[in-house]
């Protein structure tokens, strides 16, 4: 079934003819998603919702589940191809209850596209007592990627698609206090960790999935304007990370570095649906291509982010964390 991407042994360019200016228009270009079926979380806004409009109009089915379902459908209407469903990824009831009803439709699962995430919110935790960065941005992929199994498996051919960020340079996953339960609470620190965790998780699901024709992929769709995701952080940070000037205005050559939602998207719908993937699993993937490994903080995937002990260690982790067994066979 080919080789691992354990310690970054596939983590290279394969040239794929695509860069960071390509759009979601240039890498889906003469794909047909006819009688596929995929599931977008966050597919309601941003890059979400330009990768929901993209798979919909290349044929696929595409069912966005949300936890405002009135302002997913205001931000869908039109759009052909889409069903809405409730699902609410602070409430592992509510995910629970959203893959048991698409298991009960009998319908295989072709492409999973984790994109649901949540940024630079103060300390906030759920009904567990869990982080909500991590909650949300990990361990509800998890879960909703556990719950959907049998339908992936069925598909005889499915993608699961991480949306992570190069933010996880921000931190390596902690293993001893992923909670800050006896730590200071950053939330960068939190962010980073939480995406550490996606690209993780996506290494040691290919590795386990892939002998039943499923593989998994993380991403850095880069930095975008006209996002949601900045909406509670506050000005200083921005500061902090080198974004804003000290009267707070975005600095002019950062600004220019900013993709387009379009632009954004084209990673996720390249990993969804490159032909140039079927035989790879496992990669981070940035610019509609396979990342290098990092060599410093500015592009690519850092190494214990493809750590093959950590990834063990955190599927283990997880399944403690939220009470379940996720058995792929």
């Amino acid at each position: 079934m080919g080789q691992n991407n354990y310690q970054g042994a596939l983590q290279q360019p394969i040239g794929s003819g695509f860069n960071a200016t390509s759009t979601t228009n240039d890498v889906i270009k003469g794909i047909d998603l006819t009688g596929k079926i995929a599931i977008v979380t966050g597919g309601n806004t941003g890059i979400g919702l330009e990768t929901t409009k993209m798979l919909a109009a290349a044929g696929a089915i595409v069912i966005v589940p949300a936890r405002d379902t009135a302002k997913a459908k205001k931000n869908l209407h039109g759009i052909a191809n889409v069903e809405i469903e409730a699902m609410d990824l602070m409430n592992p009831a509510s995910i629970d209850a959203f893959a048991e009803k698409f298991l009960a439709s009998g319908r295989p699962l072709h492409l999973l596209i984790n994109n649901a995430g949540i940024m630079w919110v103060p300390l906030r935790r759920d009904s567990r007592g869990i982080e909500s960065q991590l909650a949300t941005n990990y361990l509800a992929q998890f879960q909703l990627t556990a719950g959907l199994w049998p339908a992936l498996k069925k598909a005889d051919g499915a993608r699961v698609i991480n949306v992570s960020s190069h933010g996880h340079q921000f931190a390596p996953f902690h293993f001893d206090d992923p909670n800050f339960l006896y730590r200071t609470y950053e939330t960068l620190q939190a962010y980073g960790q939480s995406k550490t965790a996606s690209n993780l998780f996506a290494l040691e699901l290919d590795s386990r999935a892939k002998a039943f024709n499923v593989r998994a992929y993380s991403l850095h769709p880069g930095s975008i304007g006209g996002t949601e995701l900045a909406r509670e952080a506050p000005v200083g940070l921005f500061q902090q990370m080198g974004f804003f000037d000290a009267e707070g205005n975005i600095k002019p050559e950062v600004a220019a570095s900013l993709k387009t939602i379009p632009q954004g998207a084209a990673t996720t719908v390249w990993c969804a649906t490159s032909h140039m993937l079927n035989n790879i699993g496992g990669v981070y993937c940035e610019d509609a291509d396979i990342a290098n490994l990092a060599i410093d903080a500015s592009s690519g995937v850092q190494p214990y982010s493809l750590d093959e002990d950590n990834a063990k260690r955190l599927w283990s982790l997880t399944e403690e964390m939220i009470g379940i067994t996720f058995h792929v066979d």
